[in-house]
């Protein structure tokens, strides 16, 4: 039987409409991968990754020649000393913390530049009234620094709190679910070197959620010390079933080696289990995955705006990650729209989600993620917390035509 498209001749001339429109920007992202599919495959050959490297180990995980050949290929990639990619790392916010408790003792002190860092890194800092074992509960003392109006980081400021105690200095690359723009490559480097002129000897932490592959450089190539990450996301390409990794200078990677493990046995151990082949695999398709989301998300932003949405950032800027925002004028049209994400996936379409109460989070939240891999962000999908101003943030796509007709789907049924 024939396949019809439920897709209007309306709504596919504003998709050959927008796609004109964009097309620079589309291409943009296709030159980028071009870049960085070079880049990779440099690192796979100069480590002679070979079929051997993808058997799995067991038990403890000792001379793992895959893991390690592994780690020593995200360490050249992404211009840092060291790396540790690891199955037992469960997400980018398992990877933040490890990398935290790493290399913060009691009396440091860690501070966000780039105002409150997103729900769940809340629960890391501070437990509240749970004996968590977060930060606070180990004397480690936070605190975070407002971004200004125009939503730079306030240097003033950040002169005026770092102290001799400030061990960490901390930069969010991604906006999760604040309402600013994410930081560019470029902002980023100039944070690094900020940083070192206010206090030469902190260590620069950087999450790194969802901007590998994005552009050129990473930030441990511009001098970060330490930067995280998920395989669910970027780096992951969609094959990943589950992982995390810390990458950066050597001496603190293993600081973290110690806390993800035991100190004294540190990277030396962890089996890799039957995730090394999806983890290589993924991490060398992840360039053109990367691109395929980016031009879904360019394709996003422009037709949401030319239907009078408010997306953020416009389909003509400068992208450093994934995620697409848009604001509505009411919870209804919010949910809606994540709906339409969820009826347009390729797995679990027949479920329409709900706001619900989610751990880590201070709003009730609704999630659209029709995933093969639970919870990936590298695949298209839509949530948001349901408070004002009702935005949702759209990530993902392994492929540029699945996210445009997920879009064209939910923007017919939103002027319906």
């Amino acid at each position: 039987m024939a396949y019809m498209s439920n897709l209007t001749e309306e709504t596919m001339i504003l998709a050959k409409k927008i796609e004109e429109k964009v097309k620079p920007y589309l291409e943009k992202a296709d030159d980028m991968a071009f870049y960085n599919q070079q880049k990779v495959l440099a690192a796979f050959r100069h480590n002679n990754v070979s079929e051997s490297h993808f058997y799995p180990s067991t038990g403890y995980g000792y001379d793992d020649e895959g893991r390690d050949t592994l780690e020593r290929v995200y360490a050249e990639t992404f211009g840092a000393e060291a790396a540790i990619v690891r199955p037992q790392i469960i997400s980018g916010t398992h990877a933040i913390t490890l990398s935290l408790f790493g290399v913060l003792r009691p009396g440091d002190e860690l501070i966000y530049i780039t105002g409150k860092p997103y729900d769940t890194l809340q629960s890391i800092v501070d437990g509240g009234d749970k004996d968590t074992g977060s930060l606070k509960d180990f004397h480690i003392s936070y605190q975070h620094v407002d971004l200004l109006d125009d939503k730079a980081v306030d240097w003033e400021r950040v002169k005026e709190v770092v102290s001799d105690k400030t061990k960490v200095i901390a930069i969010q690359r991604s906006k999760g679910y604040a309402v600013r723009p994410s930081f560019t490559i470029d902002q980023i480097e100039d944070m690094i070197k900020n940083i070192r002129a206010i206090k030469e000897d902190a260590i620069i932490f950087v999450d790194n959620c969802y901007g590998e592959f994005v552009d050129a450089v990473e930030p441990t190539e511009l001098g970060a010390d330490l930067m995280a990450g998920s395989l669910i996301k970027n780096p992951g390409g969609g094959l990943a079933k589950v992982g995390g990794y810390i990458a950066g200078k050597a001496k603190y990677v293993e600081q973290c080696s110690y806390r993800m493990t035991s100190p004294g046995i540190g990277a030396e151990a962890g089996p890799s289990l039957n995730a090394l082949l999806d983890m290589y695999q993924g991490f060398f398709l992840s360039p053109h995955v990367v691109a395929q989301a980016l031009k879904g998300a360019i394709f996003t932003s422009a037709i949401l705006e030319e239907v009078g949405m408010k997306p953020s950032p416009r389909y003509d800027v400068k992208r450093t990650d994934l995620i697409q925002s848009v604001s509505f004028n009411t919870p209804e049209q919010m949910i809606q729209f994540c709906q339409s994400i969820q009826a347009n996936s390729p797995v679990n379409a027949q479920f329409a989600p709900q706001p619900a109460p989610m751990p880590g989070y201070e709003d009730d939240v609704i999630m659209a993620a029709g995933t093969f891999v639970q919870g990936a962000s590298i695949e298209l999908s839509a949530d948001g917390p349901i408070r004002p101003p009702y935005t949702a943030y759209v990530q993902g796509g392994l492929t540029y035509e699945h996210v445009k007709y997920a879009i064209l789907n939910a923007v017919q049924n939103l002027q319906k």
